[in-house]
């Protein structure tokens, strides 16, 4: 009897042990500030980005995915719990509220379902606007500095209230931030694993500083660099409230423009991609080497876009296509390689996602939608248009065409991205386009409402 009995304990754990093997490891990628210059996302001609586009060309990429907010910390706390940001109490930007606001609201953070699930937890870098709260994690490398080991640079801007700065430095990858991760990361995926792994990795540039050593502004040609396009009057249909928006603190694109500072801008930003893009590719490297590399799923996104000139300016922190749209591609264990859907979709959907992909219960709580529907048919019809807020009571709806923008004191505005999709005419005042308004703030009002 007792020989039976332990015959069963052992035959027991050796089936857990291989259902825990057969679940899917999961390398959660996220990117500070990264809009759509990357060359996979034939937005913007010249960005250096080889494993981007490899990553992009090994999966399933969202064209038109968009934020749930337009600055980070809402943005990842919506990502990470679930909830759209408005659902939250108390300050997004600290990590410890966002997951016991989350832990009212019935749920429970991204990573902590997965731990609770039989996955082990590692993090390095900026995943919540910190890094994550303590006890959620099974090991951690740290956040990281945004100015970490660059001393005092040259500043070429020197307004308060923002870390805007372009400059070449330090002298060396290995005194950045992102560099340490990228290679703690590494090191996490050549250990032996005993559960299957949520390996999340949160690297900060293109944030600002854009300080990267001089090497990544030497692969660009700054007299053959492209800018964005800029429209001297694109503001002049712009109700108050949007301009609002627009921070004073942030350089000017007319500034820039009489400084000679434009290209300069673009150039650091692109610098720091590239850089970026060359840790992810380590990352990415050491997981096809590894013993992980059949069986894990890579999800890839950004927090926000940024403008790089658009609207008169250089900053995030609106609820234009260029602050709300954001790269995301899945690709690895089962996702179809060289596919891109058009659909709209949302960075909320992130976590519902990798639950269906991962085979876990689902999270009910969950406002997003898995998208696994689409990475299987990137066609599938899919009417559910991305809402974004930003402040109190501003939202903007994407449909695949339009994109609406609702301030709280009723102003509004209408872009159609098929023949403008620099928006630069505000169709809102026009009659004939009332319903087209009424049927996109519906999606505000169903956002909202309680029972949603």
């Amino acid at each position: 009897m007792k020989r039976n009995l332990l015959l069963c304990l052992v035959i027991g754990a050796f089936c857990q042990l291989c259902y825990a093997q057969k679940k899917p490891n999961i390398l959660f990628i996220s990117v500070d500030d990264l809009n759509d210059f990357p060359a996979y996302a034939n937005r913007y001609e010249g960005a250096i980005t080889p494993n981007l586009d490899k990553l992009a060309n090994q999966g399933t990429v969202f064209n038109k995915a968009y934020s749930q907010y337009a600055v980070c910390g809402p943005s990842r706390a919506s990502v990470m719990s679930g909830f759209y940001p408005h659902r939250l109490s108390g300050s997004l930007n600290d990590d410890e509220v966002v997951q016991e606001s989350t832990k009212t609201l019935g749920s429970e953070l991204m990573h902590t379902w997965f731990r609770k699930n039989g996955y082990k937890t590692l993090a390095v870098g900026k995943i919540l606007h910190g890094h994550l709260p303590d006890g959620t994690l099974d090991d951690s490398g740290g956040r990281g500095l945004f100015s970490s080991g660059l001393g005092k640079l040259q500043r070429n801007w020197h307004q308060n209230g923002t870390m805007t700065d372009w400059a070449k430095g330090p002298e060396t990858d290995e005194q950045m931030s992102d560099y340490q991760a990228a290679n703690w990361a590494v090191n996490e995926l050549g250990k032996k694993h005993d559960k299957p792994f949520f390996l999340m990795v949160g690297f900060l540039r293109p944030h600002n500083p854009w300080y990267v050593p001089k090497k990544w502004w030497d692969m660009y040609d700054r007299d053959k660099i492209n800018l964005p396009p800029y429209k001297k009057d694109d503001l002049d249909d712009i109700p108050k409230q949007g301009l609002k928006n627009i921070k004073d603190q942030m350089p000017r694109t007319e500034w820039a423009i009489e400084t000679d500072q434009r290209k300069s801008i673009v150039h650091s930003y692109l610098a720091s991609i590239t850089f970026v893009d060359h840790q992810i590719g380590k990352v990415i490297d050491a997981l096809e080497a590894s013993e992980y590399s059949d069986n894990t799923i890579i999800v890839l996104w950004s927090d926000h876009g940024y403008h790089m000139g658009e609207k008169n300016t250089f900053q995030k922190a609106t609820l234009w296509e260029r602050s709300t749209h954001v790269p995301l591609m899945f690709a690895g264990n089962g996702v179809p390689k060289g596919k891109s859907s058009d659909r709209v979709v949302s960075l909320l959907d992130i976590y519902p996602t990798l639950l269906e992909m991962s085979g876990l219960p689902k999270n009910l709580e969950n406002e997003g939608r898995s998208l696994v529907p689409l990475i299987k048919e990137p066609s599938t019809i899919w009417p559910y248009p991305s809402v974004t807020g930003y402040g109190k009571d501003n939202y903007a709806v994407q449909d695949e065409r339009n994109h609406y923008i609702q301030y709280a004191d009723g102003t509004e505005e209408l872009y159609d991205h098929k023949n403008d999709p620099n928006e630069w005419t505000n169709l809102a005042g026009k009659s004939k386009l009332a319903k087209i308004k009424a049927e996109l703030a519906k999606h505000i009002m169903e956002m909202k409402s309680e029972n949603h």
